[in-house]
């Protein structure tokens, strides 16, 4: 099974739905919060695993970033999110 990362924060609504839909298909996660990051570490690895993008959440499959929420539940929709996690 893939590995699943997702960066989030906990003031971020959509975060929430993407975990949820996570959960929902049951494929785990594990996630990084931006705003329990003392060190910076996370902003760092988050800027260079995202191409710099500024908001949450944003998905990595396997290291791959695949964007947030919306491009996540395409890919559910269109059937390429379960082969990709099974690949993995």
């Amino acid at each position: 099974m893939a590995r699943v990362i997702i960066y989030s924060t906990a003031s971020c609504p959509i975060c929430e739905r993407c975990k949820s839909l996570l959960q929902r298909l049951g494929i785990p996660y594990e996630e990084l919060r931006l705003d329990e990051d003392a060190d910076g570490s996370r902003k760092r690895s988050f800027a260079r695993a995202t191409d710099g993008a500024r908001t949450v959440p944003q998905i990595l499959i396997d290291g791959r970033w695949i964007g947030g929420y919306s491009e996540l539940t395409e890919m559910h929709m269109d059937g390429e999110l379960e082969p990709l996690i099974q690949a993995g």
